[in-house]
């Protein structure tokens, strides 16, 4: 029995430290491949800082120098000049957006593609353990914070650190007595942006925890409309999405609150220094050591100096969200599968025989990343031991939890075994690489998967080696053609999310066509024909009798109808094999077998 998840199972964790040097790093590692871009957008940045403070220094010369001396060319050079600064400072500005966002948008590529190449490396084991909802989050929104880091935060952070680096230097280059004297709010300036990184910071993270709650909420009631709406609990999940929406919305205006009041706490702080710098300024102008031109160039400077502080105070936010984004991310990408691939894989057999051999397998799922946790293990297979002939057709049967899914999960690979092993053709399933393992068997499942892709892509499945026609001859030896053609496109139809346009049985009869058109040596069923009628299971059963001959087939059934032609059967009860021998042996011993033929067919008065 899995245990209950917590109340934070579809929570994102808790933040890290706002700035991490070693995830940093790592993260920078994703632009080396456009290092020569980036470079360029960063002295673009630079150039635009600059060109931003030639107007300031402009408005000083003109009002000390061009307008007492009546130049007026001297005043329409600086004119010029002021008007180019700004129209490159623009080109500039846009030029950089673009390249920015561009660089942002092809490590976001690498990164998802990173990802997903990742997803489908992992075992089954991690998927258990972890929520379809998380993952996706992982993908979109994780990724997107780090979209924004790469296009509004790395680059941007340099271009305001250079620009605050030059107005201070130009400042204190004018006149560095007014220069300091303007400087001395600064205190201030950082008290503001503690105080305001602090709250944003526990905001944030309170928005993120209140979003994943609204998102597994809706998820488990959208996936759950039908019984919701079954026993009448409209009303009352309305009332909880109400709360859990309300938390969501006063976690938002917190948030809000802090920006509210740090903007304009900013703004009083520059207009002080203004006053500062109009203030001693005018005196010393009044003194005749200090030209009115100066004084208007610092009330620019100065009115520009508190913006890239403010910028830099919104970077924070924008890095810490990066910080936890890349954290989650990097965990995912860090993950080993729990069933790994030999270092040097074993080609398999051209001529495969299909033999396959269970030798002493004993497994449990709370040990299947083979770490030990303390915990004794929950044996769900104890000791499997058989053997099948090459072309034959061998049933496992047994009541509910007694191990047969988990003998086709061992096969696939899907877990490895603690002890024993697993044989095919004499050879160690566990030397083979898991995709060409998985090449050489097809399972059919009760639950079928089907992708919202045409009839015709999921019997293929996307295969280049499938041709139009071996898909149709598949679907007709199962009995799929006659459902497939009646649609209004045939085999180009879209299905729809896990082909709801299908009906049941038809969903399942497109899963035998899927095994069908790959042909495989080794063909497994695991209940596969419990959940079609008795018509359609007539159908299957004939199909199935032509497409397992000549091939190993291992068939899990609860029905035994399904099971009676089986060259041998399997019992399997709480994990250990019971029986082993064909329908009229297993009958005539009148143990297990027998009495699940009887609750089966003769409680049903069927001889």
């Amino acid at each position: 029995m899995q245990p209950a998840p917590d109340l934070d199972f579809h929570e994102e964790e808790a933040l890290g430290k706002a700035y991490d040097a070693r995830l940093m790093r790592r993260l920078l590692r994703y632009l080396r491949p456009y290092r020569a871009k980036v470079a360029l957008a960063v002295v673009m940045l630079i150039a635009a800082s600059g060109l931003e403070l030639v107007g300031p220094y402009l408005s000083a010369v003109a009002i000390d120098q061009a307008i007492p001396a009546r130049d007026l060319a001297f005043l329409a050079i600086l004119a010029g000049i002021y008007t180019l600064a700004l129209v490159l400072a623009l080109l500039l500005g846009y030029a950089q957006t673009l390249l920015t966002t561009w660089i942002g948008q092809r490590v976001m590529f690498d990164l998802r593609t990173q990802i997903f190449s990742q997803l489908q490396r992992l075992s089954l084991r991690f998927f258990d353990r972890n929520p379809v909802g998380r993952l996706m989050t992982r993908l979109t929104s994780d990724v997107e914070v780090l979209n924004e880091m790469f296009t509004s935060g790395v680059v941007a952070i340099f271009g305001d650190i250079f620009t605050l680096a030059f107005i201070v230097a130009v400042m204190l280059a004018m006149n560095w007595k007014l220069a300091l004297v303007s400087f001395t709010v600064i205190p201030l300036v950082w008290a503001a942006a503690y105080w305001f990184r602090v709250n944003v910071r526990r905001s944030y993270r309170d928005i993120r925890v209140k979003l994943a709650r609204i998102n597994a909420f809706l998820q488990e009631r959208i996936t759950g409309m039908s019984v919701v709406q079954l026993f009448g609990r409209e009303e009352p999940e309305s009332g909880k999405f109400k709360e859990i929406n309300a938390d969501h919305l006063q976690a938002h205006l917190r948030s809000i609150t802090y920006y509210a009041l740090f903007w304009p706490i900013i703004e009083l702080v520059a207009a002080v220094a203004v006053a500062l710098v109009l203030w001693y300024g005018g005196m010393h102008v009044l003194e005749g050591t200090l030209t009115v031109g100066v004084i208007a160039a610092f009330l620019q400077y100065v009115r520009r100096f508190y913006r890239p502080i403010q910028d830099l105070s919104e970077k924070f936010n924008i890095l810490q969200g990066a910080m936890a984004s890349s954290e989650r991310v990097f965990k995912l990408l860090d993950t080993e599968p729990t069933v790994p691939e030999p270092k040097q894989p074993r080609p398999l057999p051209r001529r495969l025989g299909g033999e396959i051999e269970f030798r002493d397998v004993w497994f449990a799922y709370n040990k299947a990343g083979h770490k030990d946790d303390g915990s004794p293990p929950d044996w769900v297979l104890k000791g499997i031991s058989f053997t099948t002939r090459p072309g034959e057709r061998l049933a496992v049967v047994g009541h509910t939890g007694a191990g047969k899914t988990t003998l086709i999960n061992l096969l696939m690979r899907f877990y490895d075994p603690q002890r024993g092993a697993i044989l095919l053709d004499g050879l160690d399933i566990r030397e083979f690489a898991k995709r060409e393992l998985r090449q050489v068997m097809k399972l059919v499942l009760q639950d079928v998967y089907l992708f919202s892709d045409s009839a015709g892509f999921n019997i293929r499945m996307g295969s280049t080696d499938i041709s139009d026609e071996q898909v149709e001859a598949a679907a007709s030896r199962v009995g799929a053609d006659r459902f497939i053609r009646r649609l209004p496109q045939g085999y180009d139809q879209p299905l729809g999310e896990r082909g709801a346009s299908l009906s049941v049985g038809e969903r399942q009869l497109l899963s035998f066509a899927r095994a069908l058109a790959f042909d495989p040596p080794i063909l497994i069923l695991d209940e596969a024909t419990s959940s079609v009628d008795s018509e359609i299971e007539a159908q299957i059963q004939a199909a199935l009798e032509e497409l397992m001959r000549g091939r190993t087939s291992l068939v899990i059934a609860h029905r035994l109808s399904t099971i009676l032609n089986a060259d041998r059967i399997l019992v399997m009860h709480h994990g250990e094999l019971a029986e082993d021998g064909t329908h009229e042996e297993l009958l005539a011993k009148g143990e297990l077998y027998a009495r699940l033929y009887e609750l089966q067919f003769v409680g049903e008065g069927v001889t």
